[in-house]
């Protein structure tokens, strides 16, 4: 395992008084993170694991951040202002990876990281509606360049769209009881009137919030995050080089499976349906799987960062 010296603990504790990323010594020993190394951050958020990095990079390593928030990249070159000379950051989409990287003669690359799912920059926003806690714009969009926004999407689909939505991409069971509560309520323009129908349509049950999956439903389809996930894997296959390594973090089922499907069709040389005589797809792997199992974090991350509980991690290197 690779630790810069003074450990993962300084590491994290250096991170404290900002947004506090998930898995970060386990993330640089994914990577391989090695001094001079190359590597992309394709969802930057504040910085957290591109400081992380960066630090374990010196001397000469280089970063390129990507984020499609602009609030993100400001905070984030603030954050990493110290690393000036070896970080860029670009408020760009991931799901045009290849291209930005071959814009910027980013190619090849040591590592790429993608940390996946809403930050607590975006989740803290007072003018974002990602949160049900406050009384928020619906609008849920990564960047303001988006044009359908989460009230449109609330207020003027037909309840059977609505409620396949919810269903599909929040997996949420009371999907249509749901529906038929912001049908009956609309319009709705805030986030904290949207939680209140769904609470009062579908009361809580255990500790989730009854609102939390119709949300997450919602900020998927807003970003269409599950298709830009399938197409930004395949574009960092192809600008890592050899032994290079591939980081994903999920934090839902929808998107590890879509990382887990991914990464065991890559690093399979044949991919065609099973009981077939004779191979014919000609497919040959790309990576190779570093751990079969997703990574967790520990009981005393999860203790300090609740918000890291349903984080997943998965490698594979370039071959």
């Amino acid at each position: 395992m690779y630790i810069r010296p003074g450990g993962p603990e300084l590491i994290l504790m250096d991170l404290e008084l900002h947004h506090r990323p998930v898995l970060v010594p386990e993330t640089l020993e994914a990577l391989n993170v090695q001094p001079g190394g190359r590597y992309v951050d394709a969802t930057l958020g504040e910085g957290g694991h591109a400081d992380a990095i960066l630090k374990a990079a010196i001397p000469g390593g280089q970063l390129l951040g990507i984020d499609a928030d602009p609030e993100a990249i400001s905070v984030a070159r603030s954050r990493l202002g110290s690393h000036s000379r070896s970080f860029l950051a670009v408020n760009e989409n991931f799901r045009d990876l290849r291209a930005i990287a071959l814009q910027r003669d980013f190619v090849p690359v040591h590592g790429v990281l993608f940390d996946l799912g809403v930050s607590s920059l975006q989740l803290d926003a007072e003018t974002r509606g990602f949160s049900f806690r406050r009384r928020d714009p619906l609008d849920m969009r990564f960047s303001l360049h988006q044009t359908t926004t989460a009230a449109d999407i609330v207020n003027h689909y037909s309840e059977s769209e609505l409620a396949d939505l919810i269903y599909y991409l929040g997996e949420e069971r009371s999907a249509r009881r749901i529906t038929k509560g912001i049908i009956a309520s609309r319009p709705i323009a805030t986030s904290s009137e949207l939680a209140e129908v769904i609470q009062q349509t579908s009361p809580r049950r255990g500790r989730i919030h009854p609102a939390t999956r119709t949300f997450q439903a919602l900020r998927i389809a807003v970003n269409d995050e599950l298709s830009s996930i399938e197409i930004a894997l395949e574009q960092a296959v192809s600008i890592l080089g050899h032994g290079g390594r591939l980081a994903v973090i999920s934090y839902h089922s929808l998107e590890d499976r879509i990382v887990k499907n991914f990464m065991r069709m890559q690093s399979s040389d044949c991919i065609c349906p099973p009981g077939g005589p004779v191979c014919t797809c000609d497919h040959l792997a790309t990576i190779r799987l570093i751990k079969r199992r997703a990574i967790k974090p520990t009981g005393a991350e999860t203790e300090i960062n609740p918000r890291s509980r349903s984080a997943r991690l998965r490698i594979a290197e370039r071959i």
